[in-house]
């Protein structure tokens, strides 16, 4: 990995060049001006993943360029990461250095951390956990204070937790997140606190439903839920609905319903194409819907999903490609205009971006 500057003028330069590449994408469209939300510029990335090389008969935390995964780069600390990463990787480090139990066939390294401090460390092995490494492992829980979780083939043993908690405060409310190992969650915890509070703000107070599509462990969904009469949400990952259900019940948000469909599935079933038997119970038609919120993966929504989408009076959409943004816009250009629209910079130092709008009907 090549030395970041790490200075504020740098940054600001890069920041406006994604801002104006968000300009350009919209600007067919008629776009308002970007809010912008910038990035700490150090230690902001609540999760890191190592592999581990030997060299000089030690272990050591080692990444890949993207284009070269033979020659590693030996890491000692990790500016982008948490504080709380930077402060257990030496720690852990030592741990393994001081037992074969841990350190035989150790060969990743994942840490995942949240802004309200908890830590959890998996450690993945090419070989089977045995009760020497449960008592070393149950030791280094206790000794760093983090959950652990030992990962081997076809088995993983969990110490302490199986998740972090994240607290995040949205519009003077704090909501409590259980946020699972391996499943996704936003790594920038400062922007996606910052992202919370716009599309909270950007919904506004509704006396209407709302439909959530690809709602993950909740993120949006709980802060979304307090700006309507009640919320139909989708999401296809088991583990993140799990951490959803229990979100939802840990906040005490009880106007949600949570639906393990995809977002695919869901068009169809509301198109009355066939009938989901996990939508047993359900009545699509006691909903009143005025707004679609979408969170989709890097390749947009499907055709057919955007389409759905156009049946509402308010699409607010979080974006982490700017691109297929641009493409779902444009089919949806004739019907809706973009009101407002923001840059959120989840990935600073790099040319990644997150962004959002509020596309509303003519």
């Amino acid at each position: 990995m090549s030395a970041l500057p790490f200075d504020s003028a740098t940054y600001a330069v890069e920041l406006e060049a994604k801002a104006n590449r968000l300009r350009e994408l919209l600007a067919p469209f008629d776009a308002p001006e970007p809010q912008v939300f910038d990035s700490p510029l150090k230690h902001f990335r609540l999760r890191a993943e190592f592999r581990l090389w030997r060299e000089g008969g030690e272990r050591h935390y080692a990444m890949f360029a993207q284009d070269d995964k033979r020659t590693p780069i030996l890491i000692e600390d990790f500016p982008i990461a948490s504080l709380r990463i930077n402060q257990l990787m030496p720690q852990l480090k030592a741990a393994w250095q001081a037992s074969s139990a841990l350190s035989h066939k150790l060969f990743q390294v994942e840490f995942q951390t949240t802004l309200a401090g908890d830590a959890m460390v998996t450690l993945c092995y090419h070989r089977p956990l045995d009760e020497r490494w449960q008592t070393a492992a149950e030791q280094l829980a206790k000794d760093l204070d983090i959950s652990v979780i030992g990962r081997s083939k076809g088995k993983r043993v969990v110490i302490g937790r199986d998740h972090v908690v994240e607290k995040l405060e949205v519009a003077g409310r704090t909501f409590t997140y259980q946020q699972p190992e391996g499943a996704f969650t936003q790594p920038n915890g400062t922007v996606n606190q910052k992202m919370l509070n716009w599309a909270y703000d950007a919904l506004g107070e509704r006396s209407d439903d709302l439909l959530e599509l690809y709602c993950g462990n909740g993120n949006f969904t709980l802060p979304l839920a307090t700006r309507v009469r009640k919320v139909l949400a989708t999401e296809i990952s088991k583990t993140s609905v799990y951490a959803a259900l229990n979100n939802l019940r840990d906040n005490a948000v009880d106007n949600v319903t949570l639906v393990r469909l995809s977002a695919e599935e869901l068009t169809e079933a509301l198109n009355e194409v066939r009938p989901f038997r996990r939508l047993q119970g359900i009545d699509l038609k006691s909903y009143e819907f005025g707004s679609v919120f979408v969170d989709p993966p890097r390749a947009g929504m499907d055709p057919d999903t955007c389409e759905l989408t156009r049946r509402f009076d308010n699409i607010l959409y979080i974006s982490c490609n700017p691109a297929t943004l641009a493409e779902n816009i444009a089919q949806l250009h004739d019907t809706h205009r973009i009101e407002r629209c923001a840059v959120f910079d989840q990935f600073p130092w790099t040319h990644h971006m997150e962004s959002g709008v509020l596309l509303v009907r003519r």
